[in-house]
């Protein structure tokens, strides 16, 4: 951190982020990516990403944020990772912006900071967390190599995760509270041919079972009431999201859910800070939506600025 007043701070580094530090340099502003873990987003921990265009044959989400990471970085994008910005206050002539690594001056701000899974909200979730009890697939899948796991939800990011823990597990039971996956249907395809697959329908956890690890999880069914036991040694958590919005919460408008508002040029209710990607309010949370909001955030955050001028 510098006395320097960026034209462009974008908090978060994940497609969005990447996308608007891009398009922010190619302007010539000066611009800074804050991300308070490692940049790359939930897309950087994706095993396998098939529906951004140009890649005929899918690509590994890793490899895809490390290609947008270079280009960036071709345009003198400056990264500072593992900083967590706390709080956002308006000046006369920029935005402070407090972190627990100190401050950052920025004439506009482009809010890019996706969102974090959405926890079932049980006591043995959080006790037994990291003890077989995860949220990313590709961080700890290898250490379940042989063992039966199941993962809860039903959409795409669900089945996905399911189809590459197969490549270590045993079995993988898909537990969904639904009669039918949400889930793509190239995915379901796949994920019904699988035999290490199996899916316990119309099904909530109820409970997770273990001391020191996890051990089983009771499953009620959403239909008859009936409880029943499912012996494992993990569980996988995929049942959707929630953004990253929390310090902006008293700041820019959001919904109910804490996602923010904007228009259709990515403009908050504060002028000069802009939104793109999974923080925003919307229909549809992918790839490629959140690098078009991000373009667009970008170049209005420029327009914004000439007309400072």
């Amino acid at each position: 951190m510098t006395n320097t007043i960026y034209d462009v701070v974008i908090i978060g580094g994940g497609s969005a982020g990447y996308t608007a530090g891009i398009y922010a340099a190619r302007e010539g502003l000066k611009t800074i990516i804050l991300e308070k873990e490692m940049t790359g987003g939930i897309a950087g921990i994706t095993d396998m990403i098939e529906n951004y265009p140009g890649f005929p044959d899918g690509i590994s989400g890793p490899d895809l944020m490390e290609k947008f990471k270079k280009q960036a970085e071709r345009f003198n994008v400056i990264f500072e990772e593992y900083v967590e910005v706390e709080e956002i206050v308006p000046q006369k002539d920029y935005f402070q912006i407090k972190s627990d690594d100190g401050e950052y001056h920025a004439r506009s701000v482009i809010l890019a900071t996706g969102g974090y899974a959405r926890k079932l909200g049980l006591e043995q979730e959080k006790k037994l967390a990291a003890r077989g009890v995860s949220y990313c697939a590709t961080c700890d899948g290898p250490f379940f190599k042989d063992a039966e796991i199941a993962v809860v939800g039903g959409g795409d990011a669900a089945i996905q995760e399911a189809l590459y823990l197969t490549k270590f597990a045993k079995k993988v039971t898909i537990v969904h509270r639904r009669d039918k996956l949400r889930a793509a249907d190239t995915l379901q395809q796949r994920a019904f041919k699988n035999e290490k697959i199996d899916i316990a329908w119309d099904s909530i956890v109820d409970d997770i079972v273990g001391e020191t690890k996890v051990e089983a999880l009771k499953l009620k069914n959403v239909k008859t009431g009936k409880i029943s036991e499912l012996n494992l040694e993990g569980v996988f958590i995929f049942t959707g999201w929630l953004p990253n919005s929390d310090f902006v919460k008293n700041l820019v408008e959001m919904d109910e859910q804490g996602y923010i508002k904007t228009d259709r040029d990515m403009n908050t209710s504060v002028k000069g800070i802009f939104a793109a990607g999974d923080v925003c309010m919307k229909s549809f949370r992918q790839i490629a939506t959140a690098v078009g909001e991000a373009t667009t955030a970008a170049l209005s955050a420029s327009h914004y600025l000439d007309g400072l001028q």
